[in-house]
This record gives C-alpha cells, structure tokens and sequence, in this order.
C-alpha cells in the first residue's frame, strides 16, 4: 500500500484485525442470503428454468459493480466505501444521501432478519415466544460487535462456512442422484427438466425478466466487502482476489446449484414460501430435510443482521466525520470499534423485536423491497462514482488504480442501464411498487436534513464546491 494510503487508513483510527481468510470469507457469504435459500422459491415458481438465466444475468452485472468497486478501493481503501467515493466524486450531497440509504439499507434489513431468525426458532421450540428469541439474537450480535472487529470476521466466517458447505453438499447429493438415480427421485431426475415442462420460459420471457427484482435482493450485502477495506490487514491482497473469484461463487452457488436442483426435481412442484432447497432435500429423502435447511437459513439471517450492524455503525461514523451526522457517532471506543453508531443501529433494529408482536404478513416482503430499492441506489452511486473517476484519471487529475477495471468504464455503464431497468419493473409491479413510495418520502427526508445541515454548516457548500470541481 502507498504511503498515502496508510496514512489516510491510520486517521481512521480502526483495527485492521480481518485477515485474508476472513476477507474472503466474508465476501462469499455477502452473495449467499436467505434470498437463495428462500426467495428463489417464488422465482421458481414464476419464470420456470430460466430463472438460472436471470440469476447468471444479474451475477454478470453484479461482477461489474464489484469490479468497479475494487478499483475504486484500491485507489483509495476507506471505511466510507461508496459513500465516501459519491462525496468526492460526486459532492457532499451524493455523499449524505449515500451513506444515511445504505444505513437505512441494514437497519430494515436487520429488523427483518431478526424477525426471520425468530421464525426459525418457533420451527423446534414453538412454545418459545417468537420476540424472546429476537431478543436474544439482538444482544448476543450486538455484543459481538463490541468487542472487535475481529471476533465479528471470526463469527462471520463460520456463519458463511455453514451456508458454502450446505450448497456444496447440496450440490454433490443433486450430481449423485443424476448420475447413480439413487433415492425416490432418482427415477424422475433429468437434465431434461429444465426443458421438458413448457420449455426453458414457460411463462413466456417476460415474466422471466420481471424476476430480477427479487433477484438482485438475493445479491444484496454482496458490496459490503469494501467496508471492510479500512479493517483489512492488506487490502492491496485480499481485496482483488476477494472480488475476482465472485464470478466462481456465483456460477456455483447460484448457477450451479440452481442447475442441479431444477435437474433433480421439475419446476412445477415448487411454489412460493417454501424454499427449494428444503423440497428438493425432501424429495431425495435426506432425514431431517427441513430441520438441516432451517438451521442453515437461521444461519444466513444470523449472518446478515451481524453484518448489518457492522457497516451501520462503520458508515454512520463516516458520515459523522464528514459532518453529516451528529459527532458522538465518530468515536471510537477502547476496542477501536465504532461504539455509539453501532449502539444507535441496534437499537432501532430492536424495533424488529416489537414487529414480532404487531407485523402483518405482508410486512416481511415489502421491507426487503425497500432493502433492494435502497440496494440498488447504493449499486448506482459506486458505477456513477467510478465512471467520474476513470474521466478524472484519463484527465490526468488523479493516479490509477493498481486494480483497474476490464473495458473501463464501458461494463459500469452497462450496469447502469441494467439497474435502471430493474428499477422500472419494481415500479411495474403493484406488490414491489411499495418501496418507490418510501424512497419518495426517505428521499424528501433526506432533502429537509441536507438543507438544515448546510444551514448550520456553511462549509459544507464550500466543500461541494470544491471537491466537485477538483475531479471534474
């Protein structure tokens, strides 16, 4: 790393305690969520087969964001991540915006998982209350994030060991059923599947492509591997090689288990709000099917609560620095981890434990819609933020980055046209639509705070001015 960038990574003022194999741990389990595990049941159900299409498509796109991403922190590998590259390539505002959506991304993201963790719980021990073990969770995750960021990568690298090994598992049980035809579902089991039941669209391309939006929530957190950057032991390492194996992580894990499952067993039999993998694992006859899978999606929700509170506390102290959040939210405590932001976070997700009481059905579905809205403005401020840095560089303003992206900038806005794109069938969809209205609100929140902020604080337009200039 230069000189520069230790120095700049040394004001942080964080522990770099996550290694390379936590690194790496990390950002494989970024991309498998109870999205998969869950959501790709009702995809199944409506595009068929070609959901592997639509999830191989979006992985493409997602391997471009990252890539962009990648150059962009080995540029400058800072906490902020994203936020921080949309305040200087894009002016403060960009910045704000950024960093209080992608807060906002965890903090329902979190008060969701908590509630499906609880969920999770009631399946072996009913008579526990559903808010008991919501509680519970809270406070031991919330302990966990205290301490050091090193015990959070060492909890997150075997949450994310417990959901490779199940698709892996998942993916050698399918293969040997294929090719031995042992278990009941031998005799049905094909490659034929993904075609021989009204053919690979069966509900035509268009409700295919009217997947994507629960498509991409499965992919969401996997950005959050460039908050790591200012925790990283040598982020000049780990990161490049954390974000060139995504492609193999999405090929198997998506890809590839999404082949063998549709191959085992047709795509007429799964449904809605039952998730694949537990039908598929029934299906051959592993005992304890759902008891193996409930334990591995209680997994993946543990994990992204965990990881929530991570960056909510990382990015609230970013923005704190940058005086576009209250200065308490800065401080660090004697264990270098961001105390009062991540206290802050944990106790507006505790408001998930009071849900378990008053949540209707339909509350679970429209607050990972907002995830995925607030998602997808994050994706967009990294491709928008890397395209004005690659112009700043061809412009000789700024250095190179020793990770540059494949074609430049091209692939970022490719990706960008794709995410607008995605945005327009969220709008197109009536259940979806819900979270454009709390954008619209958040969005016009977030106009009022900017507005008393620069009134407060004139040196904020100052800065705007200044920085926006500087990268043209």
């Amino acid at each position: 790393m230069t000189s520069a960038k230790v120095t700049e990574a040394s004001e942080e003022g964080y522990e770099r305690g996550l290694g390379s194999r936590q690194v790496q741990m990390i950002a494989i389990g970024g991309a498998i969520g109870v999205g998969l595990f869950m959501g790709a049941g009702a995809n199944i159900a409506k595009a068929g087969p070609s959901i592997i299409l639509m999830y191989a498509l979006a992985g493409v796109v997602i391997f471009f964001i990252m890539r962009a991403l990648g150059e962009l922190l080995l540029y400058r590998p800072v906490s902020g991540s994203f936020a921080e590259y949309a305040r200087e390539f894009l002016g403060p505002f960009f910045g704000f915006v950024t960093g209080w959506t992608y807060w906002l991304m965890w903090v329902v993201t979190g008060m969701a998982e908590l509630t499906a963790a609880a969920i999770y719980i009631h399946f072996w021990f009913p008579e526990i209350p559903q808010w008991v073990s919501a509680l519970v969770f809270l406070v031991v995750l919330f302990g966990v994030n205290l301490i050091s960021v090193k015990i959070f990568g060492e909890v997150e690298f075997w949450f994310s060991m417990i959901k490779v090994t199940a698709i892996i598992g998942m993916i050698v049980i399918g293969l040997g059923v294929l090719t031995l035809g042992f278990s009941d579902a031998g005799d049905t089991a094909a490659v034929s599947n993904l075609w021989s039941h009204d053919g690979f669209f069966p509900n035509g391309i268009g409700s295919s492509l009217m997947t994507l939006q629960g498509v991409m929530f499965a992919y969401l957190a996997v950005e959050l591997v460039g908050v790591t950057a200012g925790e990283s032991e040598n982020p000049e390492k780990t990161l490049p090689k954390a974000i060139n194996t995504l492609p193999w992580r999405i090929i198997v894990f998506y890809v590839g288990a999404l082949l063998v499952i549709l191959s085992v067993v047709k795509w007429t039999e799964f449904s809605a709000g039952e998730s694949p993998f537990v039908h598929a694992f029934g299906k051959i006859g592993i005992p304890l099917a759902a008891g193996i899978v409930n334990f591995v999606v209680l997994t993946a929700a543990l994990s992204s609560c965990n990881s929530g509170m991570y960056s909510t506390g990382r990015m609230l102290r970013d923005l704190a620095a940058n005086s576009e959040a209250p200065q308490a939210f800065g401080k660090l405590n004697a264990r270098r981890t961001p105390a009062v932001g991540i206290s802050v976070s944990v106790a507006l997700m505790g408001i998930g434990v009071i849900l378990n009481y008053v949540v209707p059905e339909k509350a679970f579905a429209y607050v990972t819609s907002v995830a995925t809205a607030a998602g997808i403005w994050t994706w967009m401020m990294i491709l928008v933020s890397h395209i004005r840095y690659r112009r700043a560089v061809d412009a000789g303003r700024l250095p190179a980055s020793s990770f540059p992206a494949p074609g430049g900038a091209l692939f970022s806005w490719v990706a960008l046209v794709f995410l607008l794109g995605v945005t327009v069938m969220i709008a197109a969809d009536a259940d979806a639509r819900v979270c454009l209205y709390v954008a619209a609100g958040w969005a016009v929140a977030l106009g009022v705070g900017w507005t008393v902020l620069k009134r407060n604080n004139p040196a904020l337009a100052d800065r705007d001015e200044s920085r926006f200039e500087k990268v043209g």
